[in-house]
């Protein structure tokens, strides 16, 4: 299997002077979703967990509506050809009702890193709405601390490469449960929701954790996961947000030592005292 991370030859300049080396830096491969034989998307993604990424993302799709739809599943990586490009396949086989359903609104995609919306084909199918989660279970402020802190020694690829994003799911009890990185933000989301899929686990009591911005597509993803709660390092969209106020979901966002802020459902973080008025304006 093609590695995640390629090591290569740099000129690092510096203050002190020019110095040759080299540097961890991840690979981006394509990789093909393949539903009973025909290409449903192509996406640039890091080698890793991809059993996961074809499950998660078929999930997300809408193409199927839990892993016991997949009868089975193989990847296949291809040799470089004469551009010296190669790739890999993710190859499912699905119930032939599914995969007829599927055929008839699939869609090609040659997406940039991480391309959520390439090739869909009108405006409604961009915004379209998101499932709405269930009623999960509340949080105190010092657990979203405690789960925004934990993530970072987690990130394995990213400590050896700088350079990719992380989606993880958080418990009180267990603490991280699973951690997927990848240079695209949306595949490392896919590969958790296909991780948890694939073990059956439920979502409801816990957060989901982003290393990225908050856009539309990567509520729509934590509300087919089941997640109720979703927090991130960075700031939301304003899509992202009345995506997730409709939705249900509550979002946290901005998420660093010092505190985070709550932009959705704010009923789920525990609060008191002079933050009350504060809920109240904001739900």
């Amino acid at each position: 299997m093609i590695a995640p991370v390629a090591r290569v030859a740099r000129l690092a300049c510096t203050p002190d002077g020019v110095r040759d080396g080299a540097r961890a830096i991840p690979e981006e491969t394509p990789v093909a979703i393949v539903h009973n034989g025909s290409t449903y998307a192509v996406m640039m993604a890091t080698p890793a967990d991809l059993e996961d990424f074809g499950v998660g993302f078929s999930l997300t799709e809408g193409v199927i509506a839990e892993p016991s739809d997949i009868l089975s599943l193989e990847v296949l990586e291809f040799d470089e050809d004469e551009a010296g490009v190669s790739g890999v396949e993710v190859r499912l086989w699905l119930d032939e009702e599914l995969a007829g359903r599927q055929a008839a609104r699939r869609r090609q995609i040659a997406g940039p890193t991480g391309c959520g919306l390439c090739g869909v084909e009108s405006l409604e199918l961009a915004v379209k709405p998101s499932r709405h989660v269930g009623a999960g279970r509340s949080f105190t402020r010092a657990e979203i601390s405690r789960a925004v802190a934990s993530l970072p020694p987690a990130q394995l690829l990213n400590h050896e490469t700088r350079a990719v994003h992380a989606a993880a799911f958080w418990e009180p009890a267990a603490g991280l449960v699973a951690v997927r990185e990848d240079v695209g933000r949306h595949n490392a989301l896919d590969k958790l929701v296909g991780h948890l899929a694939r073990k059956g686990h439920d979502a409801e009591g816990g957060l989901v954790l982003l290393t990225s911005r908050v856009s539309i597509e990567m509520v729509q993803k934590t509300a087919m996961l089941g997640a109720t709660v979703l927090v991130a390092v960075s700031a939301p969209t304003a899509l992202a947000v009345r995506t997730a106020t409709a939705a249900g979901i509550t979002l946290v966002a901005i998420a660093r030592d010092d505190g985070f802020e709550i932009f959705t459902h704010p009923h789920r973080i525990a609060t008191s005292g002079e933050e009350k008025e504060l809920v109240a304006h904001v739900g």
